[in-house]
């Protein structure tokens, strides 16, 4: 509650001190531009306990505090009106795929995939819940680094050069190493080249000055729906991108909202993968086990009104965008990036949403 009071009070400033107006949907009084006027009726609203879709502006199901933060984000133009066109998801200014991509499509609502149940029972939906694999702790999760286009490549190496992408790398000496420098986990390293829009990503990553040994490494054209060819892999088991799919402070804390699907894991999977997956990870041929790139959604009548915060921000963005299924680990865990920034008792409401909770969505054919 201090928070809230603390939240209505910065609006008030922010109403006070700005006069500024810009057309938008955004309009809780109707006058056709969404300005400090809209916010002010908002703040009414939440103070009044009111119900009005009007002023639900992130289409959540609820009036809170937290249409007041993206209401704010709207006229200072930090985030577009829900709404108001397709805008992909960005770091640092650069555009993570096009809106019409895979990891960006709303498939809120698409059709159920026929095999759900099956697929459910084989990743132990009735008996698992949902785990965020990152945390406070800067060993959690995966770390990326951001770069200009005036980084230096350097050379880089690997075991698997035959469905690697060829250096040169734009890798820092000292990029973040997932799980550490010591680390003997995947150790993977994300690279994001802001300015040319490129994004480089490496498995079982060492340096050795002045490049890098990698198990393997992809680079991605952040402007193009491109995929790797079939039967490649990536720096993930399932040949996609690691960065896109990754939860990140400044989008799930800062600004509110996530505008694409999340990566998770399960321990059993099916030779065969979906597109824009396009790598497998397993010899078993068992039709009901997932392929890679499995889509799966928060079912839209799950009940989010108690959840809070950054949990309930990734949950909404569960039901509309989904999650994608990258590669073989723990059962519903969900990635997200290195940061020591995160709320651990925040996330771990996550920890109680069943996996029962979640639905497959039909979302192509299947590649063996």
């Amino acid at each position: 509650m201090k928070r809230n009071r603390q939240i209505v009070l910065i609006a008030l400033f922010f109403f006070s001190t700005y006069r500024w107006s810009l057309a938008s949907t955004c309009d809780c009084n109707g006058d056709g531009t969404t300005n400090v006027l809209d916010l002010q009726m908002l703040v009414n609203g939440i103070l009044a306990s009111s119900t009005s879709s009007s002023f639900d502006i992130n289409q959540d199901g609820k009036v809170d505090v937290l249409d007041l933060q993206r209401l704010v984000n709207v006229i200072l133009g930090i985030q577009p009106c829900p709404g108001q066109g397709s805008t992909s998801p960005q770091i640092e200014g650069c555009a993570i795929f096009p809106p019409d991509n895979p990891w960006n499509r709303d498939i809120s609502n698409d059709p159920v995939d026929p095999n759900s149940a099956n697929y459910m029972a084989s990743m132990n939906g009735s008996t698992r819940y949902l785990h965020p694999d990152f945390g406070s702790n800067p060993d959690y999760g995966i770390p990326f680094v951001v770069v200009p286009g005036t980084q230096p490549k350097v050379p880089v190496v690997f075991d698997y050069a035959d469905e690697s992408d060829p250096g040169p790398y734009p890798i820092p000496p000292d990029a973040p190493i997932e799980g550490g420098a010591s680390s003997s986990g995947d150790r993977h390293v994300l690279v994001l080249d802001k300015d040319n829009h490129k994004l480089y990503e490496t498995y079982s990553s060492y340096y050795v000055g002045p490049g890098w040994q990698c198990g393997s490494g992809a680079i991605f054209d952040l402007t193009s729906n491109h995929l790797r060819p079939d039967y490649w892999t990536s720096a993930d088991a399932a040949g996609l991108p690691i960065l896109p799919g990754l939860v990140r402070y400044d989008e799930a804390v800062v600004t509110g909202e996530i505008r694409h699907a999340v990566r998770f894991t399960v321990a059993h999977t099916q030779k065969a993968f979906i597109h824009p997956a396009t790598h497998y990870a397993s010899s078993s041929t068992d039709p009901n086990l997932p392929p890679m790139g499995l889509r799966v959604r928060l079912k839209a009548n799950y009940d989010l009104t108690h959840f809070t915060g950054t949990a309930h921000v990734i949950l909404v963005a569960l039901k509309k965008y989904g999650m994608l299924l990258a590669d073989n680990g723990s059962d519903w865990y969900i990635t997200g990036g290195s940061d020591s920034r995160w709320d651990d008792n925040d996330l771990n409401q996550l920890k109680t949403v069943p996996a029962s909770a979640f639905e497959v969505v039909q979302s192509g054919p299947i590649y063996k």
